[in-house]
């Protein structure tokens, strides 16, 4: 394993490019079972004077399962030479391929048994503290976004998580 556990207060990056830019993978699930998914929505932040990490999942991502029976899932951020992996891991299934090995990246396990890539250069590993699911009339603006970014996908789980541990690559 190349990580080496770190400080969260010693890490300095603007979570608009991590997340929204250069995405992450949310991870779940042991190294007998889990999968992966690329996502580029979400919060990094303090909450209940802790600090955390918010994802949103739908609920017919094969991802939501593992996120839904485990109590900690890792969020892991990659170089751009990694852009491509990340892109196949969002436009294809787990249940149809297996996504590591088609994208070239290479599971890992970390000392706390979750599941990561020895390819990613930071992981936060998060626990779950509160999940709510979006709904269309929870909107207050007008601005066309249920129709923009739901359609008739189903509306996203989001997972509000304490990071409790971060790693970076040694």
């Amino acid at each position: 394993m190349s990580f080496i556990k770190t400080d969260l207060s010693q890490l300095s990056f603007s979570p608009f490019e991590k997340i929204g830019k250069e995405w992450m993978l949310i991870t779940a699930g042991s190294s007998g079972s889990f999968n992966t998914m690329t996502a580029s929505w979400g919060q990094l932040g303090v909450l209940w004077n802790r600090n955390v990490l918010t994802c949103y999942i739908r609920p017919n991502r094969y991802t939501y399962g593992f996120i839904e029976d485990r109590e900690t899932f890792t969020a892991s951020f990659f170089s751009e030479e990694h852009r491509k992996a990340l892109a196949f891991c969002g436009s294809h299934s787990g249940r149809d391929c297996d996504k590591p090995a088609e994208a070239g990246l290479t599971p890992a396990e970390l000392e706390t048994g979750d599941m990561t890539f020895e390819e990613a250069e930071l992981v936060l590993v998060c626990r779950k503290l509160y999940s709510y699911d979006l709904r269309e009339e929870g909107f207050l603006t007008d601005d066309g976004l249920p129709e923009q970014f739901f359609g008739k996908d189903p509306y996203h789980r989001a997972y509000i998580a304490e990071i409790i541990g971060a790693y970076v690559k040694e």
